[in-house]
């Protein structure tokens, strides 16, 4: 048996919907040992997963992640009664809209182990509501992953009023054992944390690029150059602690907040939207970057590994 099932009694797996997410989250579970059934009526959607798992393989490589074989446990099932029978784990990645999801959950849990953990990965739709059709809530759990799951680390766990902290701490132990960083949110809002994050900043990356300030090349040039790199080791809250010195957060935010709130108003006046122009705009630049939308996604994850393993590796500074 693997950690991965150890950690929570999980060896079998059905992925719900055989999109980017869905093939991707396969993938992972797959490198580590589960049996993976993955359930999708569209035709030709086995052809379609397959091709989208060959390409994680470099990725899941650079993790350290045995990839020999990869599918060899993987299987079809377009019906979703029958494809979740034998399940541990449910993890469904279907349409954004809450009557299919609620329609799904439904046959989901008419048809799978009363043992089985489930799992959803919308973006945005509280588990709360969708369990409003379950006989048993607290099975039900947002188990959201950034994009692509089978490599950045976060999954943000969202349970719903009536989610069970069984449930909670097995979704937990599940995700931490498949090497990811599980964030538990303390209340369910619209959006979660991480995309509303990523919502918040786009805006403000919008208004610059389409005010003319800069291209969109030269803000994601001062992006990873700067709030980046940063980010990626220390967050915003302890990067401004660390910025006040020996006076922490209480002296970063009483000598520089004053600014920092005249921006916050300055930027709510501004007018921000996906009107005709700005899509324009942001679409003539856009193609600018210079290379096709594989050869930049292969090099963004190449690059995005070279930075997991580094943060990683680096030794404790009493080591160093």
């Amino acid at each position: 048996m693997t950690e991965t099932t150890d950690a929570a009694g999980i060896r079998r797996v059905t992925v719900v919907g055989g999109g980017v997410i869905g093939a991707s989250w396969a993938a992972l579970f797959l490198a580590h040992g589960l049996e993976v059934t993955l359930s999708d009526p569209q035709p030709g959607i086995d052809t379609q997963v397959r091709e989208l798992i060959d390409g994680t393989v470099p990725v899941l490589q650079g993790l350290g992640l045995e990839t020999k074989d990869l599918t060899k446990n993987l299987g079809f099932e377009p019906d979703l009664a029958g494809a979740v029978r034998e399940a541990d784990l449910v993890q469904e990645n279907g349409p954004e809209r809450l009557n299919v999801k609620q329609e799904m959950w439904r046959t989901i849990e008419e048809n799978a182990p009363a043992t089985a953990l489930f799992a959803t990965s919308t973006s945005g739709i509280p588990a709360t509501d969708i369990a409003t059709v379950l006989r048993r809530p607290e099975r039900l759990v947002v188990g959201h992953p950034f994009n692509p799951p089978h490599l950045v680390p976060l999954v943000e766990i969202v349970p719903g009023e009536r989610t069970s902290e069984e449930t909670v701490e097995r979704a937990r132990a599940f995700y931490t054992a498949l090497g990811k960083s599980p964030q538990v949110l303390r209340k369910e809002v619209p959006g979660f944390v991480a995309n509303r994050l990523q919502s918040a900043i786009f805006r403000q990356c919008v208004h610059l690029v389409a005010d003319g300030v800069v291209t969109e090349q030269e803000l994601d040039a001062i992006v990873t150059s700067s709030i980046g790199l940063r980010w990626a080791v220390a967050g915003p809250f302890q990067t401004f602690h660390l910025g006040g010195g020996q006076g922490g957060l209480e002296h970063f935010v009483t000598h520089l907040g004053p600014g920092m709130e005249k921006r916050w108003d300055q930027m709510a006046r501004e007018h921000v939207a996906f009107d005709d122009a700005t899509v324009e705009t942001l679409s003539e630049q856009a193609r600018n970057f210079g290379a096709g939308i594989d050869e930049l996604a292969a090099e963004r994850d190449r690059k995005q590994v070279l930075l997991m393993r580094a943060l990683s590796e680096t030794p404790d500074a009493h080591e160093a």
